[in-house]
């Protein structure tokens, strides 16, 4: 499993490399993109297609030319195979059949990306990928990951970039959101700011809703110690009256910008008193 560049072509590493030409082959997730990597290597490979629509035949022809003695690299078009890309079902199938699975390591947008966030209160990190297209699922799946203790990696695509930025903007007012745009390429951008302030920044330059993006959610600021606002626990009580637990908490930080671990603590703590 070779890593290549997800932009700048000097990312390619020596061992990718020399991997890339020792094998039999190099199967791919497009030919076309794989063929321009190999040239400019000075390689040349027979190249086997290998896609999220072919993965399962495609994973059993390569296992029988491993068990032939071959040896094959699996490159994606960019970064990291396997990561928000084809390759897991080809490794799984490759390690079911008892044969050896080696990582190239190399680029990855979701790791440039958190070392360029500075997120240093986060309690590790979260890889997410893309969120769902449809609008109800994307808000329930960003509800979620508001107000998290650790770092949220989430990558989205040009034509929906303004989408996801409102509803960050929504949902997650009061955590910093890092974008980057077109990580190692020539109009590579980090930016990072409260998620309140990104729709602005997007719509000061058409510019920058252009590219591949990869965002990080930073962990949420803790809440001080001082109890939760009678507001919110009144908000928080009217809700457990109509609606299941885990909902009335999503509800009540939506409405009051507070943690939902803070609020779903104290909703057990609320529901506990109501049963004794």
């Amino acid at each position: 499993m070779v890593a290549t560049p997800i932009g700048n072509l000097a990312d390619i590493s020596l061992r990718a490399i020399h991997v890339l030409n020792l094998v039999d082959a190099v199967a791919c997730e497009d030919t076309r993109v794989s063929a321009g990597l190999l040239r400019h290597l000075g390689l040349h490979k027979p190249l086997i297609t290998l896609h999220q629509h072919n993965e399962h035949e495609a994973s059993a022809a390569l296992i029988g030319r491993l068990l032939a003695g071959e040896r094959i690299a699996y490159v994606s078009d960019a970064g990291t195979p396997a990561v928000s890309d084809p390759g897991a079902v080809l490794v799984a199938a490759v390690a079911q059949a008892g044969l050896r699975v080696l990582p190239i390591p190399g680029a990855s947008s979701a790791v440039a990306a958190l070392s360029v966030a500075g997120d240093a209160a986060s309690q590790g990190f979260a890889f997410v990928g893309f969120l769902p297209t449809k609008a109800a699922e994307r808000r329930t799946a960003l509800q979620a990951l508001a107000g998290q203790a650790s770092s949220q990696v989430i990558f989205e695509a040009p034509h929906r970039i303004k989408d996801l930025i409102a509803l960050l903007a929504e949902v997650c007012a009061a955590q910093r959101v890092t974008v980057c745009r077109e990580l190692t390429k020539q109009f590579e951008t980090v930016h990072t700011a409260l998620a309140a302030e990104l729709p602005a920044w997007l719509a000061a330059d058409a510019q920058r809703e252009r590219g591949e993006f990869v965002l990080v959610l930073h962990a949420a600021p803790p809440v001080r110690d001082e109890g939760l606002p009678a507001e919110s626990l009144r908000v928080l009580s009217l809700l457990m009256d109509a609606l299941p637990l885990k909902q009335a908490v999503a509800l009540t930080a939506e409405i009051s910008g507070m943690s939902k671990n803070t609020l779903y603590d104290e909703a057990l703590r609320m529901k506990k008193a109501r049963e004794t």
